[in-house]
């Protein structure tokens, strides 16, 4: 099978490029310059400098590929609106990225006793709206011909198999840690987020781009842990004692911006990956958040 995949060089394309090639599968990976499209060569990925902004060139890409899988962009609709034009009555799979942040509120680091399967209705937060919106036009391309499928990983953690090794949200919080002297949470750092390992997560794309129906939308996630719990980690990981430090919403702004710590790490993101098991088979596997931060690719690091 021919891939054209978006963000090829980014830790969740990279990973999933990588992982697609070893099950011989062919990648052609968007790229933004040379110098990135020569490490996505050394992998094995053939690149295509361009970006989500040259519709043109998504269209020729889509139309000469087998299936689309778009990891660059959970929110560019220019970018999906171009691929599903393109591949409008072709019956090929576009597999989308989204995420489980869809599910959350501006908790400010507080608990919310609240989980989400993919038949749970839930209201997004006003900083979600456009995604989930995107996300119900996606799924509705399947009255144009296309079989699309979306995957919302939760808080993806483990060493990226591509050329962008690392993840956001855990190794924002070790390097703040790091900087600061102190693993360091918003608010009581009681709010929940479900995790999945990186690893786990790719043998999920490739069950989904191979099995999944059209209109299929799933979860990625494999247990769920607190900010607290996982700051606590950090905390032992770097020798400081397993203590952490409360912060306000707006420090954390200071370090990752207002959108970030609002709508990611304050908050709650609770979900459930019960289509991906049931429909798919898919069995995550991969050592535990709190494990890999412990003795795992963090601990080496």
């Amino acid at each position: 099978m021919n891939i054209f995949l978006t963000g090829a060089s980014g830790y969740i394309g990279g990973s999933v490029a990588v992982h697609f090639l070893e099950n011989g599968f062919s990648v052609r990976g968007l790229v933004r310059t040379e110098e990135k499209a020569s490490l996505v060569r050394a992998r094995g990925v053939e690149p295509v400098i361009g970006s989500l902004d040259d519709g043109a060139l998504l269209k020729r890409e889509a139309i000469a590929a087998d299936a689309v899988v778009n990891t660059a962009s959970a929110d560019h609709r220019p970018a999906v609106e171009a691929f599903l034009e393109a591949l409008s009555g072709s019956g090929k799979t576009f597999l989308h990225t989204s995420g489980s942040s869809i599910v959350g509120q501006r908790d400010q680091g507080r608990y919310r006793d609240v989980e989400f399967d993919e038949d749970t209705p839930f209201e997004p937060s006003p900083a979600r709206m456009a995604r989930v919106a995107l996300n119900r036009d996606i799924l509705a391309s399947t009255e144009n011909g296309i079989c699309p499928v979306i995957i919302a990983p939760s808080l993806i953690y483990g060493a990226g198999l591509g050329v962008n090794p690392d993840s956001m949200q855990v190794p924002w919080l070790i390097d703040l840690a790091r900087c600061t002297g102190g693993a360091r949470h918003i608010g009581p750092g009681t709010n929940v987020w479900s995790n999945v390992h990186i690893q786990d997560l790719v043998g999920l794309y490739f069950m989904a781009l191979n099995h999944a129906p059209a209109g299929a939308f799933y979860y990625a996630e494999n247990g769920e842990s607190t900010m607290c719990d996982v700051c606590g980690a950090i905390s032992e990981m770097l020798d400081f004692g397993g203590e952490t430090v409360e912060m306000p919403v707006s420090e954390a702004a200071e370090h990752w911006g207002e959108g970030p710590a609002n709508d990611t790490m304050g908050s709650n993101s609770r979900v459930r990956a019960v289509r991906a098991r049931n429909e798919l088979g898919w069995a995550p596997s991969a050592p535990s958040l709190i494990e890999e931060i412990k003795s795992g690719c963090y601990a080496v690091a």
